[in-house]
């Protein structure tokens, strides 16, 4: 007896396989990524900045990923181990995979290297769909929707972008189309970006994140193999080359997703936290009555390992002597102690100690700083296990700052990891 049909009815969702690029060295970041990965770096107080993307994996109901890593990946393999566990009875995953010289002698040469030097990954799963998306952006995205509009135009490559101001834009792949909105190719940071169509002052760039079909992924990263003009980069090579050749390509208009719990402000938000001015923003941000990135949706949250860490404590009101244990605009993770110092407009991590008299201002202190008394800190970002000695200032003398430590061009000081500050 046969089965009868339902018109519409989809008995199989298709198979999707999630791989993010997260091998990144993150120069621009340094000294933050000096001992580790940029997308290892910490992010408001308890995150990872991998944890973002992955967040956004799994909320959307996608729990079959694979994390390619390469540059001082120790501290992300461990993170990604110990925190993301996905159900084994389900077959769901979410998995590193280091860079292993498979297909040679070398390490990942660019993002189109790096999947096809773990292709063995994608022939094993035999996916219909791949993510391909990378590990050092904040933003919320529904995923579900940019593969449904993947689907619906049966796309080879569906490409995520976003206007941004045209002077903004040669930091990022552009898309060029003509006025009437059709597609005419992909140019890699370019030094005069196109203007969008009806919007000559914002252009279209890519987000660095891509759906594709997963026979033609597989297909043209063998051709990208054997072209050695190639730098094996999927926005600089193997994306501009499908349009070339005629593959069905897609953009999808991230300025469209819409995330549950989320408010029309937060809608299209997206940032590169690829500078240090660029991470301090996004920190500042989280500190407004109104972010744009809302750590507090219930309905799509940014998740993380959990922390057996004590409440965070505040401690003396000595109004007189001006002692007195206080934060106001600021994020406090667990294990913090605020012992009679004052803290404005900051993100403290884990197990950080700020001192009597002290005081810290729009500043980023990762875990287990510690800030002596009388100290004074302004517009910072402290790495962990740095010790501020009593009586030191940071970002009040820049001049004096960038003999002892790097300042960005937008005047943030940053104090390397379990750096042992001279006393005044």
């Amino acid at each position: 007896m046969s089965t009868p049909q339902l018109p519409g009815l989809q008995l199989e969702a298709p198979r999707v396989l999630g791989m993010i690029l997260a091998g990144g060295e993150g120069r621009r970041l340094a000294p933050l990524t000096a001992d580790r990965t940029k997308a290892a770096v910490p992010f408001a107080g308890r995150y990872r900045i991998i944890d973002i993307v992955l967040s956004n994996f799994v909320n959307s109901g996608l729990v079959r990923v694979k994390v390619l890593t390469q540059y001082k990946s120790a501290s992300l393999e461990e993170h990604i181990a110990r925190t993301w566990r996905m159900s084994v009875i389900l077959d769901d995953f979410i998995e590193t995979i280091p860079a292993q010289q498979r297909t040679g002698k070398s390490w990942f040469k660019g993002s189109v290297d790096a999947i096809y030097q773990t292709k063995h990954v994608i022939v094993d799963e035999a996916p219909d769909t791949v993510c391909v998306f990378g590990a050092d952006h904040v933003y919320k995205m529904d995923l579900r929707q940019m593969i449904a509009s993947h689907t619906a135009v049966d796309a080879d490559c569906t490409v995520a972008v976003i206007p941004v101001p045209r002077e903004k834009a040669h930091a990022f792949g552009c898309v060029q189309m003509d006025q009437d909105g059709r597609l005419l190719g992909f140019i890699e940071k370019p030094t005069d970006p196109p203007p969008m169509p009806g919007r000559p002052d914002m252009s279209l760039v890519s987000m660095g994140n891509y759906v594709f079909n997963a026979s033609a992924l597989l297909d043209e990263m063998e051709i990208d193999a054997r072209d050695e003009s190639s730098t094996h980069d999927f926005g600089r090579d193997l994306v501009p080359a499908m349009h070339i050749a005629g593959r069905r390509m897609n953009l999808y208009d991230f300025s469209n997703n819409r995330v549950p719990g989320e408010t029309e402000q937060a809608r299209g938000y997206w940032l590169d936290v690829g500078t240090i001015d660029a991470y301090w923003d996004a920190h500042m941000d989280l500190l407004s009555i109104r972010p744009n990135f809302n750590l507090y949706n219930k309905r799509w949250p940014i998740r993380t390992g959990p922390s057996h860490d004590p409440p965070a404590k505040f401690v003396f009101r000595d109004e007189a002597s001006a002692r007195v244990g206080i934060a106001t605009d600021s994020l406090v993770a667990n294990g913090t102690i605020i012992s009679g110092g004052r803290i404005h407009r900051c993100v403290l991590s884990r197990r950080v100690r700020i001192n009597s008299f002290s005081e810290v201002e729009e500043s980023v202190l990762f875990d287990e700083v510690s800030i002596g008394r009388y100290a004074r800190v302004r517009k910072a970002i402290i790495d962990k296990g740095a010790v501020i000695p009593a009586g030191a200032e940071i970002g009040y003398d820049l001049e004096r700052d960038r003999r002892r430590f790097h300042v960005s061009e937008g005047g943030v000081v940053v104090v390397p990891k379990n750096a042992q500050v001279e006393a005044p």
